[in-house]
């Protein structure tokens, strides 16, 4: 019986391992590629440094000093996007969120109440984003929104939102109200009571919303590629317009490509706890 269960750990471990190469495999490519000399990287596959071929790194010396000042802009747009999105996704989320867990609504001319008003909202993810381009592009265009930071902020929003309130509505679910009770016998308003207690005790619903809004902004690539032209680029569009006269240079995309992709990998690396916890919330619900 021991035995058995050794042999099935080991099976499980293996089976992590090897899903755990498949997904970092990429990033190693890309680091690999951003330290091989062009001559390197059209010989085909060398995955090995100082044995395959003799790193360099002219390429990030380029992206930093040469592309420093066109690197910094487009990563400011992202962040002001991605940032300006989540912060309105999290503040949206909570309160419709909580309004639905907390409120009885109903919408006598649909015969509609909380769980059908909570499954419309979400519903809304299930169209394809590529729908929305032209009329995007017609209304942005009659309201001086194209090729701003606001109108990236608020596409984002329009569809991160759903999946906001869809998990805080759960999450809040699953909260004890006997708190908030307490709080409004004291003299607490409904306000008083949300920011106070319900907020702080749903900490990890609302990281995990903002991280996960975050992430999708920073890499949605449609909308950043039709509703900009210059000055609000975003980081995927400038990867994907890496192409010249010589073709495309593997070697400064996977540079850029790296310092593109590690602000969103630490920031989950270090908020993962969270992450686990407000996607799991109402799992447990009795």
């Amino acid at each position: 019986m021991k035995r058995q269960t050794w042999t099935r750990k080991l099976f499980l471990f293996a089976i992590v391992i090897f899903w755990c190469v498949i997904c970092l495999f990429p990033f190693y490519w890309l680091f690999t590629t951003s330290l091989k000399k062009p001559l390197h990287v059209s010989r085909g596959p060398r995955y090995i440094p100082y044995v395959d071929y003799e790193p360099t790194g002219e390429h990030w010396q380029y992206l930093f000093d040469k592309q420093g000042e066109t690197l910094f802009r487009h990563f400011r747009n992202s962040v002001i996007a991605a940032s300006g999105s989540t912060l309105l996704v999290v503040v949206i989320g909570a309160m419709a969120g909580y309004g639905l867990a907390r409120y009885a609504y109903h919408w006598r001319a649909l015969g509609w109440r909380n769980d059908n008003i909570a499954f419309w909202i979400i519903s809304q993810r299930f169209l394809p984003p590529a729908l929305f381009v032209v009329p995007f592009l017609m209304l942005y265009a009659r309201l001086n929104l194209v090729d701003t930071h606001l109108g990236l902020i608020l596409a984002y929003t329009m569809f991160n939102t759903p999946f906001a309130v869809w998990i805080m509505r759960d999450f809040f679910e699953n909260l004890p109200s006997d708190l908030e009770d307490s709080a409004l016998v004291d003299g607490a308003t409904h306000w008083q009571a949300f920011v106070r207690i319900v907020l702080p005790l749903s900490a990890p619903g609302l990281v995990s919303v903002a991280i996960l809004s975050f992430i999708f902004s920073w890499n949605e690539f449609l909308y950043a590629l039709m509703l900009t032209n210059f000055d609000a680029i975003t980081i995927p569009v400038l990867i994907a317009g890496q192409s010249n006269t010589r073709g495309i240079q593997w070697w400064f995309i996977s540079a850029l490509t790296l310092a593109a992709v590690t602000p969103v990998i630490l920031i989950g690396l270090f908020l993962e706890r969270y992450i686990t916890r407000g996607l799991t919330a109402g799992a447990l619900r009795g």
